[in-house]
This record gives structure tokens, sequence and C-alpha cells, in this order.
């Protein structure tokens, strides 16, 4: 933001624009620099700029024929360029101001080439605390319903006007002037219309006296035979006016509500009607015609962000500019009378503000202010301080306001999260206002699509991955989605791994447009590990399967025998070998065969059978290609199996046997290499004994969704060997043969797990 130094020294004189041809704007998307560019180019000026983000306003900048380069860069800015810069541009930290500079070229504020642009008109400039921008509109609707012909810049999108702009022909101009850096310094009025003032922008006035200041030299300005037009009800324009009445001689005309002559505004609340009484005033004061004047006054809808309504159904939802205590007092006060009047009833509909508040430095001063403007609501949400580009304040936090309203409040740090959150909250029949001067511009509309979601039926399936088991990976994604799309959801397959290492953006899993739940059909490392269920829990979506620590524990095997053996689980006797940079890993020297595998892979991935304690090295060797640690573990020589739960419940058991005896990737993943016989052909005391550990091994490891615990069955005992979290789910994989025979087919097993999902996030 701009410092009183900087507007002394760092800014041309405004007089110096004379004679200049070429404007180059920086921020040109802005509401107040997008009419700039409009009047210099309709002007015949050549007229170039840059800004952050593409938008409508920018694109319609351009097929006025003005240039425009998304980035901020220095590489277009040409010698003999007037640079022309927003209040919110540093001008240490802009490489544009450092190419002019470098050219000799000077700076000017958009105000000045404003102000310049608007010499010779007669000049009715609003300013004050609040309303400035619904006065300025006010004063030109009722200018024109008049049959005038004025010039008007309004400090946001009319839709009446079709824009911010009007270019007139009359000789006058209605101007918003704004108080804040002192950008109404550049503006010579012939009336000011002063809405009320209290003290904000400490940041650049300081004080009340500071700001007094500011406003009495800006009024000092007003020409001879000029007016100064003030709110007599507010106490800072009464102290301002009468200070220049009598200091510097200027006329003034006072107004309050009981002078009010005009019929009923299509804008709400007493602030407008305020507003409006002293926009005819201004009106009558250019000889306008009051009745004709007053008629397009009442008609006027306002500005964008000005309690503009976005949406009737299901809920009303107001997108609102109000970013001080008293504008958001008003604002809510107007909300109540047009759309909730009467006394709030117990579970009857509700006024729900979803609030950001704009700046450390105006928030710092007024928290308990803030606080008790917002509890005006009977529900209240707050985000995150829009900071625009100041760095954090010590202290100064919404979580501060919210500590104080006294009101049901949630605090929601994350404002792209606001749609969803405010969806779960609110009832029929209530109105939600979005509100602040930041980028909770975005809420509203946002809001009113999330609530055209509907009920829950798009399904991200996410496949791929960079594991070893990627290729089952991929086959298990496609039969799910084909599954869900039979039972009507969308679903839509996402390989997360192939986005993120190829630089794509992640859109489609944020917004509006953001699935409803992740179907995980992903396997191994960097997937029932914890990796992408971290990655969507910062998404803030549902996924199935077990949480971050289950996984990330169940698929460390070594990790998941110790949580096991500590539930009273029997898992075999071996140890973890390290990968050693410095010698022989140490290893058993005699036993009955052992079993090597890397200790953070899929259930076969490198997986060997070891017969003689010297081939234990080569095992491990192998197995340390895939993973930081191998277990080798004595080999229980039994009758396979594996047991899926569903939920809270068991599923049949599955009795594996591979034609080479034993039960390897390559058996495990070859048509017909492996009989897979269910239910398992078991003692049933054996049966009950498996489903028994399969269920406490899933609730020890804190495990959700469905799991598949393998285990040996030996006459004397069964062992468990290790939990997968995301089981294969093509139609021959383990647990699908196992639904199957519980009467539970592929499609209707999907849809089960994807609605214990959902039940899940609900919870």
């Amino acid at each position: 933001m701009r410092t009183k130094q900087e507007i002394e020294t760092a800014f041309a004189p405004r007089a110096s624009l004379a004679g200049r041809k070429s404007f180059f704007l920086v921020g040109i998307g802005g509401a107040g620099m997008s009419g700039v560019a409009r009047m210099l180019s309709r002007r015949g000026f050549r007229v170039r700029g840059t800004d952050s983000t593409d938008s409508e306003v920018v694109r319609a900048l351009r097929e006025d024929g003005v240039e425009i380069w998304i980035g901020h860069s220095g590489d277009f800015v040409e010698r003999g360029d007037a640079l022309v810069l927003t209040d919110a541009i540093p001008l240490e930290e802009s490489p544009e101001v450092a190419a002019a500079r470098g050219f000799g070229n000077p700076l000017f504020r958009r105000s000045q080439v404003l102000g310049w642009l608007l010499e010779g008109q007669r000049t009715i400039a609003v300013t004050g605390s609040h309303g400035k921008t619904t006065t300025t509109g006010m004063i030109g609707a009722g200018l024109r319903a008049s049959g005038l012909d004025p010039t008007i810049v309004v400090g946001a999108e009319v839709p009446d006007f079709g824009g911010a702009i009007v270019e007139g022909q009359g000789g006058l101009a209605v101007v918003e002037a704004c108080e804040a850096y002192d950008s109404l310094r550049d503006f010579d009025p012939y009336i000011v219309v002063l809405t009320n003032l209290e003290l904000d922008h400490v940041d650049f006035h300081g004080d009340w006296q500071g700001l007094r200041r500011s406003m009495e030299a800006f009024l000092s300005r007003i020409v001879p035979g000029g007016t100064l037009v003030y709110c007599a009800e507010d106490p800072g324009s009464r102290e301002v006016a009468e200070a220049v009445a009598a200091e510097h001689g200027v006329a003034t005309v006072a107004y309050t509500i009981e002078d009010s002559r005009l019929p009923e505004l299509a804008l709400p609340g007493r602030h407008n009607a305020l507003n409006a009484t002293g926009a005819l005033v201004a009106c009558e004061r250019l000889g306008a015609d009051p009745a004709r004047a007053a008629q397009g006054i009442a008609a006027y809808r306002g500005a964008e962000r000005r309690l503009q309504t976005i949406a009737t159904k299901p809920l009303v939802v107001i997108d609102d500019y109000a970013h001080h205590p008293t504008e958001i007092v008003a604002s809510l006060q107007a909300v109540r009378e047009r759309w909730l009047p009467g006394a709030p009833e117990p579970g009857g509909p509700r006024l729900v503000v979803v609030y950001q508040p704009h700046l450390y430095s105006r928030t710092a001063p007024l928290i308990a202010e803030f606080a008790a403007a917002l509890s005006q609501a009977d529900f209240v949400v707050l985000t995150d301080i829009y900071p625009a580009r100041e760095a954090p304040i010590p202290g100064v936090s919404s979580w501060r306001i919210a500590e104080q309203v006294t009101k049901p409040c949630q605090y929601v740090p994350q404002r792209h999260l606001l749609p969803r959150e405010v969806a779960k909250v609110a009832r029929p029949g209530d109105v939600v206002v979005g509100m602040g001067a930041g980028n909770i511009a975005s809420f509203a509309p946002d809001f009113a699509k999330e609530l055209e979601r509907g009920s829950p039926e798009r399904v991200a399936v996410l496949y791929g991955g960079d594991s070893a088991e990627r290729e089952i990976s991929l086959l298990s994604g496609r039969e799910v989605a084909a599954a869900l799309r039979r039972r009507g959801y969308t679903a839509s397959l996402l390989d997360v791994s192939e986005l993120l290492l190829s630089g794509q953006s992640l859109a489609k899993l944020a917004g509006p447009a953001r699935p409803d739940v992740c179907f995980l059909a992903v396997h191994g490392s960097r997937a029932e590990d914890g990796a992408i269920q971290g990655l969507l829990e910062l998404l803030h979506l549902p996924y199935t399967g077990s949480g971050i620590a289950a996984s990330a524990v169940a698929l460390d095997k070594d990790r998941t025998k110790t949580v096991l053996a500590a539930a009273g689980l029997p898992v075999p006797e071996g140890l973890a070998v390290c990968r050693d940079k410095h010698g022989e890993p140490p290893l058993p020297k005699e036993g009955a065969g052992w079993v090597v595998k890397p200790n953070k892979q899929g259930s076969t991935v490198g997986l060997r059978f070891v017969e003689e304690a010297s081939e234990l090295a080569a095992a491990v060797a192998y197995a340390l290609q895939f993973d930081e640690v191998a277990l080798v573990e004595d080999w229980v020589r039994g009758v396979e199996v594996s047991v899926p739960v569903l939920g809270a419940e068991t599923l049949p058991v599955v009795e594996i046997v591979p034609a080479s005896g034993a039960y390897d990737f390559a058996s495990k993943y070859t048509a017909g290499a492996t009989d897979e016989i269910c239910p398992a052909r078991l003692t049933p005391e054996q049966t009950a004994l498996c489903q028994d550990y399969a269920l406490r091994a899933h609730h020890a490891l804190g495990c959700a969704g469905c799991t598949r615990t393998d285990m040996i069955v030996t006459p004397e005992r069964v062992v468990v060997l290790e939990v997968n979290t995301l089981p294969g789910m093509t139609q021959t994989s383990l647990v699908p043969r196992s639904a199957a025979v519980a009467g539970i087919d592929f499609d209707d097993l999907c849809v089960r797990i994807v609605q214990d999902a959902l039940n899940r996030s609900k919870a």
C-alpha cells in the first residue's frame, strides 16, 4: 500500500501528464484501473498494461484494442510511457516500475490520471468511509434520469451502467473519491458529497486527527461556487463540515433521513436511504429535475458486491463488500429488512454471514468491534484475513474475532473450503451473505454452485501411481470405474502421480466440480502408505480405505507385526535387515527355511522363499532393491489363506493354492498360476479363528473400509502375515471373489465401499 513519502516523492505532478501519448497501466484488470484504461483509449491515447490474472474485464479491454500481458514484467514497458499504478503495487518490487525508472519514465497514480481526464468538467466527488460506491451510482442514475449526460466513474462494476465507467458529453462528472491513501487530493470538485467519516486506514492516517486533516485538505479544494453536501447524522461528517465552513468558507448543505423525499428504493436498508437522500441533494444542486432524479435514484439497483443477490433458490445467497464494523451492521440490518422481516424464531430461517477481514492493519484495532458487528447475524463463519501485500501482524487473526462473537461461530481458515463447509450448516430458508473486501468475492457464486451439486454421485477413481504394482492398479481402477458407472455414478479415472509429476493441475479435485468421494484403486508404496491419503486430507476429500496412520503402519510389515503381537495375535518370528553400506548384514545361519521380502511393498513384490542358509544373502540383496529394509521371517508352512473385512464384517475365507507351491508375484498375477478356493477348505473352528484374527487385526491397526488379512493355517495354529489396506479390485481379485461367495456381486461391492467412505466422512 502507498505511503505518504512515496506519494510526495515517487510520483510526477499531475500537470506533467499534459502532452503524454502512451500509457502503461500496472494492475489494469481492476475495476478502477480498467475504467481509466477505457477512458484513455476512447480519447485516442495508446494504452497497454499488465495484470496478474486473466479475467472478463481483461478480455473486454483487449476487444477494445488495449494490449494486455498476464504476469508482471518490465519487458513491455517502452521509453516515453507514462506508468500508471494502483496503490496496491509496491514500487520497489514492481518490474514495471524498475523498467520505467530505467528509461526515465514518470510514475503516476491512478487518481492523478483520472483527475487529469476530468479537468474542465464540473465534478461531483463522493467521499467518506462508507457508501461511496452506492452514492456515486445513485447520483449518476439520478442525473441520467433527469436528462443530463454525466461522465460516471464508480469503483465497481454497475450492471445498470454496463460497467464501472459511463462516458458522458454533458460537461458533468460524478466520481468516487477514496480517502484511503489521499487519492482524493487529485480531484478538483465542484460538489463533494461526504457520506460519513470515521477512523479507518490507520496504516496511512494513523489516527482521527490524521484522517481529519486529509479530509479537510480535500474539502478546501472545492472550487468557488461549489458546495459540500454532508450527512448531519454522522458525527465525523458534521465535525469536518463545520471546520471547513469556518476555516475555509466552504458552503455546506446538511441532510438527514428526515429530509428524504424519495419513493421506495430498490436497495434495502436505512444506510441506503441516507445515501439516496444525499444523492438527491447533490442532483438538485446541479439543477436536475427533483422528481425525475428521485425516480432514477429509487430505481438504481446497485453495483456489484453491494448487497448483490447471487441466488434465490434453494437459498438466498448475497454478496456484499462491507469490510468495516459500521458497514457490516448496516448491511446485516438491510438484509434482515428485505429477506427476514420479523423476529427470529427458534429453528427458523437464519441470517448466516461468511466474513473475511480485510488487512491486518485494519483488523488490529477493531477486533472487538468486528465481533460485535458480526454478532448481529444468527450464525457466523470466519475465514482468514485478506492481507493484500501486508505481512502478518503477531496476534492479529480471525480467530481473535471468532473468540468474541456471541452467536454460533465457525472458523474456516482456508477460504476455498467455505462453500462446502457452509453448505453443511445451512438450513432451508437461511439467507447466506458472503462479506468482505478481499477475495471473499468468490464465495457467493461458488456457494451457489455448491448448492447445485445435489446428492453424492461423483467418484474419482484414483489409480496408477508409481509403485511396482502400477499395472495392477490400472486394471483395478478401470474395473471399479466401469462398475460404478453401471450403478449410475459419474466415475472418472485419475492417475494422481501422473498429474503431479508431469506438472498438471489438480483442479479436478477442487472447487464445485470436485468429486464427492475418491475411490483408491492404488496399491503399494506411495499409495497404501498414507501418501495419497495425506494429499486427499489436504484437499478435504473423502476417500475409501484406511486413514493416514493406519495405512502407514500397515504397509510397514515389521511395525505391523509389533502392533499385532501387542494385540495378542500370532505372527512369524524373524528379523529386519537394513541396507548396510559397510559390510554384510547379519543373517540366520540355520533354520527350516525363510521368507524374505521388502518391508514396505505389496505382499508379493520382491518376495523370495529360501530353503538353504547359503541362499539368504542373495534373497536379502534382491529384497533390498525394493526397499531400505528387508524382512527375514521363518517360513511357516501350511495352508495360505486371506480374509477380507468389509466395514465391520468379515467375508468368507479364501484359500490360496499356487501351482508352484510358493505364492509370489508371478503366481499371484499370472492367469491360471494359482487356484483360489472360496470358501477355504478349513474346519469350522479354523474358519472362525481366521475371521476373528482378521477382524482383530483390522481394528488393532485402526483400519477402515475394506482390508484383506493374509495368514498361514497349520494343524496347530494360525499365523497372521500382514494386512492389506487397499486390496486388488479386479473381478478376479481375492476380495471380489470372497464377496461373490457372500452374495455381493462386484458392482455392489464397489458401491458398498463408496458408501462406507461417504458415511465415515459425515460422522
